[in-house]
Order: structure tokens, then sequence, then C-alpha cells
């Protein structure tokens, strides 16, 4: 890696899913230089972290007083990972998303900028919206998309402030898909169908699945780009040894249907399957995204050339190795 880990390293929402596993793929590389923003206000997030070596941890609003001081806590930071952020698909409201995702964003990143730091930041597939528009990252195409939540709108708002403003020749966002793996206990109903689906099946021996409301797609034969998270956080350590700047997709590059994911699951518990489909909650069925498949290309472009680990093979590490001995990584 290149002298931008010469020094230390910023991770918000370092003991959530993405940043806790992003800290410990830090670790394995060899770096323990890293400041982590975040609440640890649940036990899972306590456990994300307990096992990972870092030199620092602040909440959120003291990192931003901090930010706003210019305080010289934060002189030695040349690398900063924003993956903070309220992540609910669910959440309503929009003033709270506003400052979460959005002007919080906006403060870390002009701060960033003026310390000449690298500033990568998450995005979301979500700012997608329903798909009919495509899904094809960089700043160009923007204007196109029409989220179908909050959470994806105040994403998006970013997004636009950044082009609007010529940052995308000096950041980089990162739009993730459906990235699943250990460390995501604490996420409750925004947890991966894997994680969910695991409990489940230990219950009840079975795994529910949404009924198709769209006439174009068959009960369960309806997916998402399903990426597991130790090739996301690959991805995502590649833009700090990169110059590369801009909007780029995190995904898999392929679709995966529901069916196919839950029959992995089983698979990786050596059980056949047993699928019930259940009625979607009347208010998901107008604001569902029905499918999903990232455009890899300008991430190949742009130089990261990693495999991607196959779905079959990431449900079989995920499940045999973390949920079945009850292991976060690092552990």
């Amino acid at each position: 890696m290149n002298n931008l880990f010469n020094r230390r390293i910023l991770v918000t929402g370092g003991a959530g899913f993405i940043g806790s596993a992003l800290v410990w793929a830090l670790n394995q590389r060899g770096f323990d230089k890293i400041l982590v923003a975040d609440r640890a206000d649940h036990p899972d997030k306590q456990r994300n972290i307990a096992a990972l070596r870092f030199d620092g941890l602040l909440g959120p609003d003291e990192l931003l007083r901090w930010v706003a001081e210019r305080s010289p806590r934060l002189d030695q930071i040349r690398t900063v990972f924003h993956l903070g952020a309220c992540s609910s698909t669910t959440e309503t409201d929009v003033e709270y998303l506003k400052r979460n995702n959005y002007e919080y964003t906006k403060k870390l990143a002009e701060w960033a900028l003026a310390q000449n730091a690298r500033f990568i930041y998450a995005s979301s597939a979500a700012t997608y919206g329903d798909g009919t528009a495509g899904m094809e990252d960089g700043a160009d195409h923007l204007d196109h998309y029409h989220p179908l939540n909050a959470y994806g709108s105040s994403k998006h708002r970013f997004d636009l402030y950044a082009r609007d403003h010529g940052l995308f020749d000096r950041i980089v966002g990162l739009k993730y898909f459906n990235v699943f793996g250990p460390n995501e206990g604490h996420k409750g109903e925004m947890r991966s169908l894997v994680n969910k689906a695991f409990a489940q099946i230990q219950k009840t021996g079975c795994i529910k699945l949404f009924k198709s409301h769209h006439p174009d797609y068959q009960d369960g034969e309806f997916g998402r780009d399903f990426l597991y998270i130790k090739d996301a956080v690959d991805m995502t350590l590649y833009f700090a040894r990169s110059e590369a700047a801009g909007l780029f997709n995190i995904g898999s590059g392929e679709m995966h249907t529901w069916n196919e994911l839950a029959q992995a699951i089983f698979a990786a518990l050596n059980l056949p399957p047993k699928i019930e489909y259940v009625e979607m909650p009347e208010e998901l069925r107008g604001r569902y995204q029905y499918r999903t498949q990232a455009d890899l290309r300008r991430l190949r472009d742009a130089g990261y050339q990693g495999p991607v680990t196959p779905l079959k093979e990431a449900v079989a590490d995920y499940v045999v190795n973390y949920l079945i001995p009850g292991k976060h990584l690092g552990d």
C-alpha cells in the first residue's frame, strides 16, 4: 500500500458492519494506527471491535466537534473511510437522515479535503430506485435516478452535492449493493437474509421469503446483487492505494434470486431446502427493488482486478465459520 497508510486512518461507523470489517481487513494487512468513530452502544457492535487493533474510539458527535474546531488531534489523519450512517431503508424521519447521512458527510468531506486527506465514503445502490433507469455508476448519470425510500434519497443527495461542487475529481463514493457476512448481527431487521434465515432455520427448519407482487417475477425469482463482506472491504481498500476518484459500484456484478440464496444457506447447513412464501408488507410493495445488479466496468477500469467470491462459497464461509460457532471477524 502507498504512503496514504503511513499516517493515521479514520474509520467512521467503525464498530458497525462494513466499518468493523474494514478495520479487521486493515489489521490483516498490518495497520493499526486507526481512529474509530462510532457508538459502541450494542453488545454485537462491542463484539465487532473486541478483537480488533486500533488506537482510539470516539463518538460521532465528538468527531464532529473535533472537525469543527480543526482539532490538532486529527492532524495525522491522511485517509478517511466514512462508513457511518443510518442505513435503515425503512427510516421515515427525513430530517434525521438529512442530518446524519447528508450534513455530516458534507462537513467531514470539507474537512478532509482541507486536510489534504483521501476521502472515501459510502453511498448505496438504494440510490438507483427501482432500477428502470439502470444502475450505471459515475457522476454523469445521477439525474436519472429516483430512490424509493428516504434512506436512498439521503445518500443520493450527497452524491448530487459532490457532483455539483466538483468533488468527484478528488473523492471516492462507493455504491454498495447487498453486502452480507460476519459482524452484521446488530443491524436488526436490516440484517441480510443469510443472518435472518440462519435463525429461522434453527427455530423452524424453514426460510420465509416474500411473495412477488410484480407481474414479471415468480415468488422467490426476483433478487439482488449479493456481495460478501470480505470482497466489499477488499474493493474499498483498493481506493486508498489508488489515485482513482469518482463514484463506483461495489457489488458482485451478478444478480442471484432469493431462491438461489435460500438454497445456498440450506446447502451450507447440509439440509434439504424448505421455503415458505409470505405476503410482502403493504408499505413495501410500492417501493421495493425487485432486481439489482452492479455494473462493475468503472471499478475494473479503475484498476481493481480482485476476484469475487462465488455466492455458494461465500454463504458457506459465513454460515460454517461464523454463524454456527457464533464468531466475529478477528475472533
